[in-house]
């Protein structure tokens, strides 16, 4: 029986498989904090990811140089939660790097504004 006729593929849109398929039925993975703009990059080269699931496989393909959670998910066209969870994995496993944007302070320190305004005065 050719692929075309079994339950799980559909002409138009072909291989069918659900979300939770992939990630083994997790659907979040909050453990490592990533968010829209943490950068990942891979540590393999896509050949010698060529071993692993094809949908973790074209992850560290397109993470062969620093690229953010979001283009991940709109490139391999699977949702974020989805991605995070599969993204995840692959750091666990020490394929992936990432690194989050620094955390924004609550409001600035008055005395380096101070010195700051100072020294612009000065100039």
């Amino acid at each position: 029986m050719s692929p075309r006729h079994e339950a799980w593929f559909d002409d138009e849109a072909g291989p069918l498989v659900r979300s939770y398929a992939v990630t083994g039925g997790r659907t979040r993975s909050d453990t490592l904090g990533l968010d829209l703009i943490t950068l990942v990059v891979a540590l393999r080269t896509a050949h010698e990811a060529g071993m692993l699931e094809p949908e973790y496989a074209r992850i560290i393909a397109l993470c062969q140089r620093p690229v953010s959670v979001a283009e991940v998910a709109a490139r391999i066209d699977l949702p974020l939660p989805v991605v995070k969870v599969m993204l995840s994995d692959l750091i666990e496993q020490n394929l992936v790097l990432f690194r989050t944007a620094a955390p924004v302070q609550e409001t600035p320190n008055r005395h380096v504004l101070q010195a700051v305004l100072d020294g612009i005065r000065k100039l």
